[in-house]
C-alpha cells in the first residue's frame, strides 16, 4: 500500500497548491474552501496506479487523476444539495456557509476545470480519455437520479439497487483505474479488465459500507450507528429483508422503520435483520464482487508483483471497519 499512500501524498499536495482565479471571489473560495477539507484521495490515485502497473511512472497520469477528483469533488458539493446535508468532513457544506445558488455555479466550474485538466493530454490519449470521463459523468448522474428516485418507490428490487450503486460509485473507480492505463496505452483487453477489477471492487466497497452502517464498532465508525436505518435509506439489507420476510414478517418490519424513537428503531429493525439473516447474505454478495474483481486483475498480462498494491487495496476494502 505503499505506492498508494504515496500517489495520496502527491495528489494532496497538488490539491492544496491548484491555482484558480482570485475573481469573482464568491465563486473561486468556495473551492479552495471544500478542496481543503481533506478526503482520502483514493479515486485520483487509483488513476495513476492504473498506469504504473503497466511499468509507466504513475506521475504521467497525474492531470487525469487531478481531473477524476475534481469530479468527484463536483458530485459532492451538489450531492450535499441536493440532500440538504448541513455537513461535510465534519465542517459546513458550500450551500450552506455560502448560499445554495454559489453551491450549484461552484460545483459547476469544478466540472469545467477537470476537462480543462483532460485537455493537457495530446494525440490519441486525449480523446480516449475524453470518451471514458464523459460516459462516466453521464452514469454518476443516471446512478444519483435513480437513487432519488427510490427515495419515493414503495418496492426496489436488488439488481435495481446493485445497478444504481455501480452507476453512482462503482463506475467512478473502474473508469479511475481505466484511465491510467489509457495514459500508459495499454492493451484494450488489459484495460478492460482494470476497468472491470475497479467496478466490482467498488461494489464491493458499497456493500461494506451498508454493512458498516448496521454492525460497526462506534468508536471507530465515526459516525451515528445506524444512520441508514434512521434515514428509512434503502440498502442491501433493508431490501434484502423485505425480499425474505413473510406477510406478518414484513409488517413487523414495516412497523419498526415507522418507530419514532431512534435507538428503538435500529434496535427493532436490526432484530428482524438478524432474524432473517440478511448480515450473512450481504457478507456473500460482497466477497462475490470481490472474488471477481480479483479474476479480472489476474487476467491482466503484467508480473503478478505489480499488481500487490491493487489486491492489497481490495483486502483492506473488504476488511475495512470505518
Amino acid at each position: 500500500m505503499k505506492e498508494l499512500q504515496e500517489y495520496q501524498k502527491i495528489v494532496e499536495n497538488k490539491i492544496h497548491e491548484l491555482d484558480l482565479p482570485k475573481e469573482p471571489a464568491n465563486l473561486y473560495d468556495p473551492l479552495r474552501y471544500f478542496l481543503k477539507l481533506g478526503g482520502k484521495r483514493t479515486r485520483p490515485s487509483l488513476t495513476m496506479l492504473g498506469c504504473s502497473l503497466f511499468n509507466v511512472p504513475g506521475i504521467k497520469a497525474f492531470n487525469a487523476a487531478l481531473a477524476v477528483e475534481l469530479f468527484h469533488n463536483f458530485t459532492l458539493i451538489h450531492d450535499d444539495i441536493m440532500d440538504e446535508a448541513p455537513l461535510r468532513r465534519g465542517q459546513q457544506t458550500v450551500h450552506q456557509k455560502w448560499d445554495t445558488n454559489i453551491g450549484i455555479l461552484s460545483g459547476d466550474v469544478l466540472f469545467v476545470e477537470a476537462y480543462d485538466h483532460l485537455s493537457k493530454y495530446e494525440g490519441q490519449v486525449l480523446p480516449q480519455l475524453l470518451r471514458i470521463f464523459s460516459r462516466t459523468a453521464r452514469q454518476v448522474c443516471e446512478g444519483q437520479q435513480l437513487d432519488m428516485d427510490f427515495e419515493t418507490q414503495d418496492v426496489v428490487s436488488i439488481p435495481s439497487y446493485i445497478e444504481m450503486i455501480r452507476l453512482k460509485t462503482s463506475v467512478l473507480l473502474g473508469a479511475a483505474l481505466e484511465m491510467g492505463a489509457t495514459v500508459a496505452q495499454a492493451g484494450e483487453k488489459d484495460t478492460q479488465n482494470l476497468y472491470d477489477f475497479g467496478v466490482n471492487i467498488g461494489l464491493a466497497f458499497q456493500l461494506q459500507d451498508d454493512l458498516l452502517d448496521v454492525y460497526a464498532d462506534p468508536e471507530k465508525f465515526g459516525k451515528q450507528v445506524g444512520g441508514d436505518i434512521l434515514a428509512n435509506k434503502k440498502t442491501y439489507l433493508l431490501l434484502k429483508a423485505f425480499e425474505r420476510a413473510s406477510e406478518e414478517q414484513r409488517t413487523i418490519l414495516s412497523d419498526s422503520m415507522a418507530l419514532a424513537n431512534g435507538d428503538e428503531k435500529i434496535t427493532a429493525v436490526k432484530r428482524m435483520f438478524a432474524a432473517l439473516n440478511v448480515r450473512e447474505d450481504a457478507e456473500r454478495e460482497k466477497k462475490r464482487f470481490y472474488e471477481t474483481a480479483i479474476k479480472h486483475l489476474e487476467a491482466i498480462d503484467v508480473p503478478s508483483q505489480q499488481k500487490e498494491t491493487l489486491i492489497g487495496l481490495a483486502d483492506f476494502i473488504m476488511a475495512r471497519d470505518h
